[in-house]
């Protein structure tokens, strides 16, 4: 604690006393002492006089990074991040066809959140322009382009970015896939609030909670006053893949699921069971692009995490029957009253390219889990086990790139 004191206590020695400019460094000195201590709040503010010093100062900029990441600020954090780096604010992907090319713009975030839309932008088609919102200022030009992708995908975690993506959509007037704030509006709590009232659509209670305020009081109680009844979801917002997602089977299990779980903000929401007559857990996931639906595959497992990495499908020859019977006909598997809930799902979202997680119950209906931009689709691999999601799988390929096509197309007549 000495030394800690001591370090502050330099650190303030420096500041300076009148509001002229001086030299950056003695700012940049006393911001490396205040970051040293953790003290991120007075490192900010000294980094920030040493750039309003010298606005070239990599020094500065990499330290208010560091400063501005301690604050839980990762959007602006990024920006000085650039800044340290010199990394470019808008790259041109190789382009590799005969043909002229489509110029597309795609708007991405140097943090997570991300859509991979990449993985569809053909390079003998379009020609891609990468826009980092964190990097761009307002007085950089675009390069042409027939088409922006906003590709900045997880409401949660990234309403800074989504807000930069609207305003770099200032200064051009081509056609937008996924417009920035119909992705606001795609986040896990607002989902489960507005898609509750739909005929044959069960959704989570999800609420968000301040870290800070579950610790300061009686976590049990707070839960139980906003009816959120065990067993319990929780999550922290921003991970996939089943990262920092835990089940929690009872009020006993709070505190070490708070000690576990990183965040200032964690997500709790009301466990939807989906396990069949056979005791296993199922999870569909259908994309939604341009208006119409398409099926990307059902996974099965008995444990109720469920991915489809880590679901019982490659050891179990039965699942990917079933799989199959989805992915062929998936109307006739999920019904006609899921259907029309899917349909209208799709309408209230409003994005043009997104997906749905869900699981089904008894009486057909939807058991939401999520629905939102970030969803992947993955090509299977070469093993002929596989042969069967190929087909379903291209669809989707395919049905990207026409959406783009179109798009791009109609903005050039």
């Amino acid at each position: 604690m000495e030394k800690l004191a001591a370090l502050i206590s330099a650190g303030r020695r420096l500041l300076p006393r009148a509001e002229k400019p001086r030299d950056a460094s003695v700012y940049v000195h006393a911001g490396a002492l205040f970051l040293k201590a953790g003290n991120f709040a007075d490192a900010k503010e000294q980094y920030e006089r040493a750039i309003a010093a010298d606005p070239s100062s990599k020094q500065a900029h990499a330290g208010l990074y560091y400063a501005l990441t301690g604050l839980g600020d990762q959007h602006n954090a990024a920006a000085h991040l650039g800044h340290a780096l010199q990394l470019q604010a808008i790259v041109a992907l190789p382009y590799r066809g005969t043909n002229p090319p489509i110029p597309i713009l795609v708007i991405l975030s140097i943090n997570a959140g991300n859509v991979l839309i990449q993985r569809f932008l053909d390079d003998h088609i379009f020609q891609t322009y990468i826009v980092f919102v964190e990097f761009y200022e307002s007085h950089m030009p675009l390069p042409p382009h027939q088409l922006v992708i906003n590709a900045i995908g997880d409401a949660d975690v990234r309403t800074d970015a989504l807000l930069a993506a609207k305003a770099i959509l200032s200064h051009t007037d081509a056609p937008v896939i996924n417009p920035p704030a119909a992705v606001q509006a795609s986040g896990r709590c607002e989902n489960a609030n507005r898609l509750a009232g739909v005929p044959g659509v069960i959704t989570p209670l999800a609420i968000t909670f301040s870290r800070r305020v579950l610790e300061a009081g009686d976590p049990t109680s707070m839960l139980a006053s906003c009816d959120l009844n065990f067993p319990l979801l929780v999550r922290a917002p921003g991970y996939h893949m089943g990262k920092h997602f835990l089940r929690l089977e009872t009020a006993s299990e709070l505190t070490a699921a708070l000690a576990e779980l990183p965040g200032e903000e964690l997500i709790f929401m009301q466990y939807l069971d989906s396990r069949g007559a056979d005791g296993n857990v199922r999870k569909y996931r259908v994309l939604m692009i341009d208006g119409r639906l398409y099926p990307v595959h059902l996974a099965i497992s008995s444990h109720w995490k469920i991915h489809y990495f880590s679901a019982e499908m490659a050891e179990r020859p039965e699942h990917r029957a079933e799989e199959a019977r989805f992915l062929a006909d998936m109307p006739g598997t999920l019904g006609p009253k899921a259907m029309e809930a899917l349909q209208q799902i799709q309408s209230i979202l409003g994005l043009d390219y997104a997906g749905i997680d869900f699981g089904l119950n008894k009486d057909g209906d939807i058991l939401l889990f999520e629905a939102n931009a970030t969803m992947a689709v993955y090509r299977p691999d070469a093993s002929p086990e596989w042969d069967y999601r190929r087909v379903a799988i291209e669809h989707v390929y395919t049905a990207v790139r026409q959406l783009l096509q179109s798009r791009a197309s109609a903005s050039s007549c």
